[in-house]
């Protein structure tokens, strides 16, 4: 007979190896707790309720320190991506920007609609700088 404490230690080693192909801690908490549970089954095989218990509090706890700890160790990529890494580069005016209408910039070899900073009107071929993206437009103001 399969006792309680092998078939817990192998669930568990099945959700770590899941957890290899999932984002976030979720399958890892379960397979630490599931491994919790058959350690504490092998060494105190009494009662199925207290491993369920074990299995629980710790995959609990697993969970929660985990969440901290990659908060902690893993830090925020600070590398802009998309349309955000044109935030702070330079383009060229390509069709006008009027006070109240939009033109065109070129950044990074794309072409963009754009509005100015204040409503200031920038002529063709003018150097401007994205401040920032207000929908599909990219805000812009005049280089210095």
């Amino acid at each position: 007979m399969i006792s309680y404490w092998t078939i817990w230690i192998g669930l568990g080693i099945i959700f770590t190896i899941i957890e290899i192909f999932t984002p976030g801690f979720v399958f890892f908490s379960f397979g630490l707790g599931m491994i919790f549970a058959g350690l504490f089954a092998y060494v105190f095989p009494q009662s199925l309720v207290i491993q369920v218990l074990v299995f629980i509090i710790s995959t609990f706890i697993i969970f929660i320190t985990s969440k901290k700890w990659s908060k902690k160790f893993i830090s925020k990529s600070s590398v802009k991506t998309n349309a955000e890494a044109l935030i702070g580069n330079t383009g060229i005016v390509t069709k006008s920007i009027s006070k109240n209408e939009k033109g065109y910039v070129k950044v990074g070899g794309e072409i963009w609609s754009a509005i100015s900073e204040n409503g200031v009107s920038v002529e063709k071929e003018t150097i401007v700088e994205v401040l920032e993206i207000d929908g599909n437009k990219l805000v812009v103001k005049i280089k210095e």
